[in-house]
């Protein structure tokens, strides 16, 4: 397969960035290296180098770019300090920024892959959805579920019920968050305290991610129900229960149906949408029913039971 040269610049260029400076190659494999990049002869490696005006625009854009990144970055960490302080509104309006998950490129070797805003704030919305200020949401591995969240929360009215957030993260540059806490699928019960809502979508489509996640999960979740209130008192309602949503590949359905069954969870009708698509096909599970947003897979209850679904005990 052919390579274009301002591929090749912005592949190796960062390697020949300081003999470049100085015109002269410091080892003959970058010396080489230059060759490929520049199509020149071997030995015009020792006269002077220039760059094509092609190549020199590319590598002005790569730096731009990893520039224009960085102080995003930045602002974006003042943001989430800001935020994270008592006055949201007053770090709001001196920001003027709204999250984003732009500022994080997507790692594939992490296996990364953002969801769409369209799934990020409708799995946030469905976390928030009658939680309380004494209630804890936690976030693993799915950090654009959690900048929908802390979106929400920021738009909301100071008056509302604002739960905490935590995020479980193997990525640390979302330590920009102070609700980040590191976390490794290796090491899964390496966790804060329990949580009251909660989402967690495994890296990898693997039984070993998967079932260590789902320790992880059964640590966190508080899976011990409440006791029954006397019967002169009115029963929680769906909305205030514990909830509980897994998202991975429809391949480990066998795997999350029988690691997760202790929770209540089952398959939902919901397929999340990725920002960048994505080749397989992803799975939404929940522990509640969503009258609008989900109801259950066929042989998960009965047909049209959306809406109507039993909350599990977590």
């Amino acid at each position: 397969m052919r390579i274009e040269s301002t591929q090749k610049l912005l592949f190796f260029g960062p390697l020949c960035a300081s003999a470049l400076r100085d015109n002269r190659p410091s080892h003959p494999r970058l010396a080489r290296t230059q060759c490929l990049i520049f199509g020149m002869t071997d030995h015009e490696t020792d006269d002077e180098l220039s760059l094509s005006s092609t190549a020199l625009d590319a590598l002005k854009a790569f730096y731009a770019e990893r520039d224009a990144r960085a102080e995003h970055f930045r602002k974006l960490k003042t943001l989430a300090e800001e935020q994270h302080a008592a006055d949201v509104a007053t770090a709001a309006a001196s920001a003027n920024m709204k999250l984003s998950m732009e500022a994080f490129t997507e790692d594939w070797n992490e296996s990364q892959f953002w969801y769409a805003d369209e799934t990020a704030y409708l799995f946030a919305r469905q976390l928030l959805e009658g939680a309380t200020s004494a209630m804890t949401v936690a976030v693993v591995s799915a950090p654009s579920v959690f900048v929908a969240l802390k979106n929400i929360l920021l738009a909301a009215p100071a008056d509302e019920p604002k739960p905490k957030l935590i995020l479980l993260e193997h990525d640390r540059r979302f330590a920009v968050f102070p609700e980040f806490v590191f976390y490794d699928f290796a090491q899964p019960l390496k966790l804060p305290g329990t949580c009251d809502r909660l989402i967690c979508d495994p890296p990898f489509l693997s039984e070993d991610c998967q079932t260590k996640s789902a320790l992880t999960v059964r640590w966190l979740a508080k899976i011990t129900p409440p006791p029954a209130p006397p019967t002169s008192q009115p029963a929680t309602p769906p909305a205030q229960q514990h909830r509980l949503i897994v998202c991975t590949g429809e391949r480990m359905a066998d795997v999350v149906n029988r690691v997760y069954r202790p929770l209540g969870v089952r398959t939902t009708d919901y397929e999340p949408v990725h920002a960048r698509g994505l080749g397989n096909e992803f799975y939404c599970y929940a522990n509640f029913a969503s009258a609008a947003c989900w109801g259950w897979r066929d042989g998960g209850g009965a047909e049209g039971e959306k809406g109507t679904g039993k909350s599990g005990g977590v």
